[in-house]
């Protein structure tokens, strides 16, 4: 069996001293260490920017798709009246009748839906909890893309007759009612008023802003203006859209503030009394941001290997000098340049192997405790597993060329002669 064994290895590594580079670097176990630990912590690195960035990136194209179909938000009042910011909430500058408008006036609308907001007190039994409201009408969870867990969603008819009905966020339903409890067909109070809750809303997650939007109460909007805000308001605090495309996004956007502008009878030169947001432009800016600053981490992450490398080269530079009788006793008995190179420059690739495997497992390790420490769905990807390794073999590799070279400089005659 082992000289089977010795036979392949005559076989397959013929030139490839192994043992002789094993020994060599076992002789200064420290240094060696200290040359994996430098090429491990460049190679950890890399695997880390590249997994972190990914779920970063993940995690914007998540909120993305959460925003909604084509999604264009329209806010009452301008962002910006005689220098000072303005909000949606008590201005009266949108109305149902500019929802109709733009649902009938506008090419390339798809859906529109008021929405009616606020924060407001919900109890169950002794159960209370305050959280946020929303009047809006059927079309919002398909404009927001934001479907049900169960239960069904107010109809067309609730809105006509200002229905008492609701649909609870999973924050809300999980405050009011026990796990293995059903909402769907029992009653709550929202502002002194008996609600039927007719369904239970899907897990949303966190809004770009960080907001938790699962910690919400939906209603028909025409409930919320006659029975939770009162005295006759028809304003609404926004308008949200859903245009038929893509495409269609930026010239519905400029439809929209050209048929407000003449509802509203603002002149030419004026400031707007409303407000067209289209988030789904700032967080693809956002993605293209973290791809950029991925591969500026990344950039970094591959200096540290280089600088590993550095670490390697004078390794190996102290070694052939301190091997320089080894090498002329060597070079005297026949032993070739070509050889001498190859035991040199296969020390600097065994370091830079055995750095980058330490590396890559401690970069997976590290990886997955930043997911888990801060909730995101870290996966590294498949490319960074091979992609580090290898980098750090090649750095390996142009880190022993230099050595090795220089160790067949070395004259035997004069190496035979040193003590």
């Amino acid at each position: 069996m082992k000289s089977a064994l010795a036979n392949l290895y005559r076989l397959f590594l013929p030139n490839l001293p192994v043992r002789e580079s094993v020994r060599a670097l076992a002789r200064n176990k420290l240094r060696s260490a200290l040359s994996i630990i430098g090429i491990g912590i460049g190679t950890a690195a890399v695997v880390c920017v590249i997994a972190v960035g990914a779920a970063g990136s993940r995690r914007a194209e998540q909120q993305l798709q959460s925003l909604g179909e084509n999604f264009i938000w329209i806010e009452a009042g301008s962002r910006n009246i005689n220098g000072v910011r303005s909000g949606s909430h008590g201005m009266n500058t949108l109305t149902l009748a500019d929802d109709e408008a733009i649902l009938t006036g506008v090419p390339d609308i798809k859906m529109v839906s008021p929405n009616v907001d606020g924060n407001i007190s919900v109890s169950c039994g002794d159960l209370n909890w305050t959280t946020h409201y929303r009047g809006v009408a059927p079309e919002f969870l398909a404009i927001r893309r934001w479907g049900l867990a169960e239960g069904a969603t107010f109809t067309k008819t609730d809105v006509e007759k200002a229905a008492n009905v609701c649909l609870l966020g999973q924050t809300v339903s999980q405050q009011l009612f026990n796990p293995g409890e059903d909402p769907v067909g029992r009653y709550v109070r929202i502002s002194n008023q008996i609600f039927r809750v007719i369904g239970v809303l899907e897990t949303k997650g966190q809004s770009p802003t960080g907001m938790d939007q699962d910690d919400t109460v939906m209603m028909p909007y025409s409930t919320v203006l006659k029975k939770i805000r009162g005295k006759g308001f028809m304003w609404v605090d926004d308008i949200m859209c859903s245009a038929v495309s893509p495409e269609s996004v930026k010239q519905t956007v400029d439809n929209i503030t050209a048929l407000l502008r003449e509802r509203h009878h603002i002149q030419p030169g004026q400031d707007d009394d409303f407000n067209i947001r289209h988030p789904e432009e700032m967080i693809k800016a956002q993605i293209a941001a973290n791809r950029t600053l991925n591969l500026f981490l990344v950039s970094i992450a591959c200096i540290s290997l280089i600088v590993g490398g550095i670490g390697i080269m004078n390794v190996m530079l102290v070694t052939v000098t301190e091997r320089t009788r080894e090498i002329g006793i060597r070079m005297a008995v026949g032993a070739t340049a070509s050889a001498i190179r190859t035991q040199f420059l296969f020390e600097a690739v065994m370091l830079s192997l055995l750095g980058s495997l330490i590396g890559l497992s401690s970069g997976l390790a590290g990886s997955f405790i930043f997911g888990y420490t801060f909730g995101w769905p870290v996966s590294v990807p498949l490319l960074s597993l091979f992609a580090a390794p290898l980098f750090a073999i090649v750095v390996g590799i142009f880190s022993g060329l230099y050595p090795a070279w220089r160790a067949t400089l070395t004259d035997p005659i004069t190496a035979l002669r040193l003590e």
